[in-house]
């Protein structure tokens, strides 16, 4: 098992959840096509953390191009210094399903919904959950990862 699987199995409860959740999860991290639109047209913000390699909307897609969106998504919609405390050391500030679904947009958050089969206001109950640990254990160094290191979670 990979460290993304580590990372997404370890976060998602069990249950009749699970395979929703992760698809959800899967759909939001690992495909930066979620947010290309939203971060080739925002300005990059320097208080995020980025890869040292190219932006998010550059890089090869993957994880590197997903949590780069996702965290580009966070930033442009008010909700930076909470994803910031997800990526950076110490306590995960938390996020209401409101916050969350604002930050990630209704068009996002309904393709999260068509593609796990869950109501949005399910989905944004359970991602607010599970989301800040989530890219916490993505974000081990305090800052996104880069190629390399993303090539070893293989």
């Amino acid at each position: 098992m990979g460290f993304l699987d580590d990372a997404l199995g370890s976060s998602v409860p069990g249950g009749n959840l699970a395979k929703p959740l992760i698809i959800g999860l899967g759909a939001l991290l690992a495909s930066g096509a979620l947010f290309k639109h939203a971060t080739s047209s925002a300005p990059s913000s320097p208080s995020l953390p980025t890869p040292s390699a190219s932006p998010p909307e550059q890089s090869s897609g993957g994880v590197l191009g997903g949590l780069g969106g996702l965290l580009s998504q966070f930033q442009q919609n008010g909700h930076g210094d909470v994803a910031k405390s997800w990526v950076g050391p110490g306590q995960n500030q938390s996020i209401t399903p409101a916050q969350l679904g604002a930050a990630l947009g209704p068009a996002i958050v309904a393709a999260l919904a068509q593609r796990t089969g869950l109501s949005q206001q399910e989905l944004m109950s359970h991602l607010s959950e599970i989301l800040p640990g989530v890219v916490d254990k993505l974000t081990p160094n305090g800052r996104l990862p880069t190629e390399a290191e993303q090539a070893n979670w293989r």
